[in-house]
């Protein structure tokens, strides 16, 4: 969907704590990214199973998506308990379902089997660059400004095309989503290890939901164009 939170607090500071609590906390946060991804599946079955849900989301799709940031807001806050950043983190995944469900559904329509190929291709990108990020001795705090950048003059140039349709823009900017998220992923996992405190996996967590969410929507992007041409 075009977002991520900026490289921010997380991020400012070198957070030591024992390797018993580490582990709690990225189990924490990755149970937190696969049950927010489940969620969100249930958005997008809500949405097949209801005419008239679809109907309503389809109309107002961009109110759809206005609402998600509501919840977002909150956990990026961090002024909320972790109980309730967890509730809003859900709420938000079910939005975001709710949101890309059209989109979810047409392309499954037109292009049967796609949608597999495509969450394929996501979870062996996201096995591989986690792995890399957990097992690499690099530093990768110099990422998040120098992406978080990028994915800005991602979202202006996306809002350009609308104005000033370019052939194979589409394709372009795919291309470009996968590269930005796949270093904003990276950085995110990286952060995971050094720089979130114990208490931060919902943040953590809705982190890396809108890394993976954004990359897989970019591939589905390109494998349809590809299935087109």
């Amino acid at each position: 969907m075009g977002m991520s939170f900026p490289a921010g607090r997380a991020n400012a500071r070198a957070v030591v704590y024992s390797s018993a609590e580490r582990a709690t906390f990225v189990r924490r946060t990755y149970a937190l990214v696969f049950a927010s991804i489940l969620v969100t599946m249930a958005g997008v079955y809500a949405v097949a199973s209801s005419p008239s849900l679809y109907d309503t989301v389809t109309r107002f799709g961009w109110l759809v998506m206005l609402f998600a940031f509501a919840p977002l807001l909150m956990i990026r806050g961090g002024q909320a308990s972790a109980t309730r950043s967890v509730a809003a983190l859900g709420v938000f995944a079910f939005i975001e379902g709710l949101g890309i469900a059209p989109y979810m559904l047409a392309v499954a329509a037109r292009s049967p089997g796609v949608l597999g190929q495509a969450a394929l291709l996501t979870g062996a990108t996201f096995g591989l660059l986690t792995g890399y990020a957990f097992v690499s001795r690099r530093d990768f705090s110099a990422w998040g400004q120098f992406f978080f950048v990028g994915l800005i003059v991602l979202l202006v140039t996306s809002l350009l095309t609308m104005f000033f349709p370019v052939p194979g823009a589409s394709m372009f900017l795919a291309g470009a989503t996968v590269l930005i998220f796949s270093g904003l992923l990276i950085f995110d996992t990286w952060r995971i290890r050094n720089s979130y405190g114990p208490d931060d996996y919902a943040v953590a967590a809705v982190q890396i939901y809108l890394d993976v969410l954004n990359l897989f929507l970019a591939i589905l992007r390109i494998l349809q164009g590809n299935r087109r041409s």
